[in-house]
């Protein structure tokens, strides 16, 4: 039997179990109410997630605090991250289309069209990503299985694409060490090419390639004069020149030099449309009729080829009319941003190696704080960028990114270093 002091103790313990899961109901409710209304967005709700999670509900309540004076979002992780326009929503839904695999969509024949006018190629043609328009470009220049590209050890081509070119084509990567500002010795590129009486025991060079502007690198540009050098050494050894252009358009802004005008040496080019243009799916591939024709069979083969299209393709005109004409802007901040994180103690970007969207922060071992840790605390004040190594962050800019934005970043990362050597002050007794 149950005496009843018992009881009363049973009692006060179920109510107050009640009332805890009753008080974190409405909590949830709560946050979840404060999104839909547009009070919190859900970088904020996010941060609160990840503390109750890492910490607990004292540090939880903080984050709550931290959270609501987050008062905006600046993603600095890629120019990949942009969303459509207002004008790019409304081309979508107005879009002209037909079936692209069995016919043309007019819509993305109409891009098609522009971007072999842009680049004064033959024709062109959308795919779904920039990955597919590199393997696609490498697969018709290397018909053969065992054929070789010479290409950077740093280039995209080789780092970030699952090595497609190897898996899927069975083409041999022959890397040069890449420079610092993002191009290939000439004479190394000479000497990489396969002497053909060697084709017994070697593979057959067939294409090299480049990139503009070189991500790697920094966002770095490849001058027209040493991409006709390197195009000079192609058509000598009878091989074949690809350049992957994911943001050729920067390239040409901040060289000054026309698009067609850096490609001219190029037997095929590939052209990113949602990085620094801004459109939110695929890219294009630019050369000969001869070449697209291969292009498009390859499409198909690699799952490319989409129906109605025109309604990505509308948006990526969108961005051809409107963005190419901010990628100044874009290039001013980017070094507005650049020029204001060399002043801040504890951290080190090369000003010189910023000439278009990308920096690379390099953070020193005195600042005494991690990349991982530095991230972190951005993202806590609703800045979002991209961790390349421990001591390394890398932040793009885009056309969404203001002026008041990089004002606003510069602020948050000198405080968080002000804060982080305060720190190591206190502890050392100062």
């Amino acid at each position: 039997l149950i005496n009843t002091q018992t009881h009363v103790y049973i009692y006060i313990y179920i109510y107050i179990s009640v009332c805890v899961c009753v008080f974190f109901s409405n909590l949830f409710i709560f946050e979840w109410w404060l999104v839909k209304l547009g009070s919190w967005n859900p970088v904020q709700v996010f941060i609160i997630r990840r503390a109750e999670t890492d910490f607990g509900f004292e540090e939880h309540r903080n984050s709550k605090v931290l959270a609501k004076m987050v008062t905006r979002t600046v993603d600095l992780r890629s120019d990949t991250v942009t969303k459509p326009t207002e004008a790019m929503r409304v081309a979508m839904a107005s879009a002209e289309v037909d079936d692209d695999v069995i016919g043309y969509d007019p819509t993305a024949f109409r891009l098609e069209t522009e971007m072999a006018k842009l680049t004064d190629k033959e024709a062109a043609l959308f795919v779904p990503s920039g990955t597919m328009g590199n393997l696609i470009s490498v697969l018709v220049h290397c018909e053969f299985r065992g054929s070789e590209v010479i290409l950077g050890d740093m280039c995209h081509i080789h780092i970030y694409e699952n090595g497609g070119i190897s898996t899927i084509g069975g083409v041999h990567p022959r890397t040069i060490k890449t420079n610092k500002d993002g191009t290939l010795d000439i004479d190394l590129i000479e000497a990489a090419i396969r002497d053909p009486s060697g084709e017994l025991m070697y593979p057959t060079t067939r294409l090299i390639c480049l990139e503009n502007t070189h991500a790697n690198s920094g966002g770095r540009c490849l001058p027209v004069e040493y991409i006709d050098k390197v195009g000079e050494l192609a058509k000598k050894h009878g091989l074949k020149l690809h350049i992957d252009g994911a943001r050729i358009f920067n390239a040409s802004v901040a060289l000054g030099v026309p698009v067609h005008r850096l490609v001219q040496a190029a037997d095929s080019v590939s052209i990113c449309l949602s990085k620094g243009l801004g459109a939110p799916v695929g890219s294009v591939i630019v050369g000969s009729k001869d070449f697209i024709a291969k292009a498009k069979r390859l499409r198909k083969t690699l799952g490319g080829g989409m129906r109605q299209v025109g309604i990505l393709c509308a948006a990526a005109l969108v961005a051809l009319k409107e963005n190419v004409a901010k990628l100044e802007g874009d290039h001013k901040n980017t070094k507005m941003m650049a020029e204001g994180l060399s002043q801040i103690k504890g951290l080190k970007v090369d000003l010189a190696a910023v000439e278009t969207n990308i920096i690379f922060i390099d953070i020193l071992e005195s600042s005494k704080i991690a990349a991982q840790k530095l991230s972190k605390n951005l993202e806590e004040h609703g800045i979002l960028t991209m961790q390349e190594s421990s001591t390394r962050i890398r932040i793009v800019l885009h056309h969404q990114i203001s002026a008041s934005d990089v004002q606003y970043t510069l602020s948050c990362f000198q405080k968080l270093f002000q804060r982080a050597l305060t720190g190591v002050a206190e502890e050392n007794g100062n």
